[in-house]
Parts: C-alpha cells; sequence; structure tokens
C-alpha cells in the first residue's frame, strides 16, 4: 500500500470500528455496499483491525471484542479511538477553563486532549497523574518559548495507561484543592456511574474529586454502558458532562436528567 492510500484506509477501518461498536458486529457484504469499495478491501481491513486487537473476525464479518472488565488497553490504543469526538470534546471542555486557575487532570487519551488545548491559557497551575499530560504540558511552544502551565505531578505506580496510582498519589491529590477537576472514564451509566478496571486507579480518582469544587467529566458516546471492574463516581456527583453529538437520545435524556449540565459537542464527522 502506498503512503497517500494509507490515510483513506485508516479512514476506512476507523468506520468500521465504530460500526462494530455500535451494532456490536458487521458484515462484509454490508461493508461493501455501505463503504463502496470491493470485498478484498474490506477483508484486508477486517485482518489489519483484528491483528491490532480491536474486532474478532467471524465467519462473513467482524464481531465487538468483548474485553474482561478488569483489562485495561494501554495509551497508545486507546489514543486511536474516536478522534473527531474526542478532539470536539476536549475544545469544548477546555473554554470551561478561566487564565489563572487551578485545575487537575486525571490520566485518559480524552483528558490528554484537554491538556493539547488547555496550553493556550495563560497562568494555570495543573495537577496531574498522567505523564503523557505532564510532558505535553512542560513541552516549550513551537516557537520556543517556554510553557506556561505550572505541572505538579503527583507520583504514584505506573499503569498500562501511563497513570500513575495508588498510596503516594492518593496522599498528594487529597492534599490539594484545585477549581476545576477532568476526568474520563473506561465506562459510564446510569446504573454503574464511572468506572474503570484498574482498582487502583479507580481509588486515585475518588481521590480527585474530594480534591475538586467542580467536577467535568469527559466521555464520548461510545463510553455509555461500558462496564470496567470498579466503579468511582456516580453521575449526580458530576458538574458537567461533556460528550459528543453520536450519544443517542436516550442516554443523552439519562445523562441530563443526573448530571448539572450536560455539554454535546458537534463532531466532524
Amino acid at each position: 500500500m502506498t503512503d497517500s492510500a494509507q490515510p483513506l484506509a485508516e479512514q476506512r477501518r476507523t468506520l468500521i470500528l465504530e460500526q462494530v461498536r455500535t451494532r456490536g458486529g458487521v458484515r462484509v457484504t454490508e461493508l461493501v455496499r455501505e463503504l463502496g469499495v470491493s470485498d478484498m478491501t474490506v477483508r484486508r481491513d477486517l485482518d489489519a483491525l483484528a491483528r491490532r486487537g480491536l474486532v474478532h473476525k467471524v465467519h462473513g464479518g467482524a464481531v465487538r471484542m468483548e474485553a474482561p472488565a478488569s483489562r485495561e488497553p494501554g495509551f497508545e490504543t486507546k489514543a486511536g479511538w474516536e478522534l473527531p469526538a474526542k478532539e470536539a470534546i476536549a475544545r469544548a471542555a477546555a473554554a470551561l477553563v478561566p487564565p489563572g486557575s487551578a485545575v487537575a487532570l486525571a490520566a485518559g487519551t480524552t483528558t490528554h486532549a484537554v491538556a493539547r488545548h488547555l496550553r493556550a491559557v495563560e497562568g494555570l497551575t495543573v495537577v496531574t497523574n498522567s505523564l503523557r499530560i505532564a510532558e505535553l504540558l512542560e513541552q516549550p511552544d513551537e516557537d520556543g518559548s517556554p510553557a506556561t502551565a505550572t505541572v505538579i505531578r503527583t507520583g504514584g505506580v505506573r499503569t498500562p495507561s501511563d497513570a500513575l496510582v495508588g498510596p503516594v498519589a492518593d496522599q498528594a491529590i487529597r492534599s490539594l484543592h484545585v477549581n476545576l477537576l477532568f476526568l474520563g472514564c473506561h465506562g459510564l451509566s446510569a446504573e454503574t456511574g464511572l468506572t474503570s478496571p484498574n482498582l487502583a486507579e479507580a481509588e486515585t480518582n475518588r481521590s480527585f474529586l474530594q480534591s475538586a469544587r467542580r467536577v467535568v467529566v469527559v466521555a464520548d458516546h461510545t463510553k455509555w454502558d461500558a462496564v470496567g471492574l470498579a466503579s468511582f463516581a456516580r453521575l449526580d456527583q458530576l458538574d458537567v458532562l461533556v460528550t459528543d453529538d453520536g450519544l443517542p437520545a436516550e442516554q443523552r435524556e439519562a445523562s441530563a436528567r443526573l448530571v448539572g449540565e450536560l455539554i454535546v459537542a458537534p463532531a466532524a464527522h
């Protein structure tokens, strides 16, 4: 495959993955018709997604990977999921932050996207348990000028998703007080609230909740009804939920009833 064809292939595979996650499974014949490509092209795309552990191939198509509740994908794996939705969510979430604020960013790929937008906000003090977010906020600007945010790393034990968790992180976080907390999650629902596949990370997230005056959760529509091993917050504990316009109407209504404020950011499609 040539370099020029690669972006198109990745766009197709993102669309296929979205269909699998939404519908539970797809058939090759349906994808050929919907994408306007050959049977062989669709099968190559499914092979590529299966090799990355994102779908399970079956006769005539592919189905969603049913991950154990304790399975925790790495940062690089999650970073490529739902990019348009994450970008829309991040932009809307960052707009909530006034200059000079003290904010906390819990680890995650969506909070990492928020951090990219926060680089433009002057005078921030940022507490984070994410190695990726700390590195991003400490990088100089493209013109060589130093970053303006003061970054406080919590310390702790590193997880597969590059979060720092455990008693050291928890103690550091509980001793601090921030204006805003940006929090991601593995999954959320009206029944289970926010969940994580990692017990220690769930406890660290509870510490973040105790340290914040205002809690903002950033989660795209695919997180709804996904369930991790441990719950760490109820939806009615959230001041703001920022999601994308892929969230179905029924889930929007359920969210709006429980959270303080629901912000639905339109994603580029």
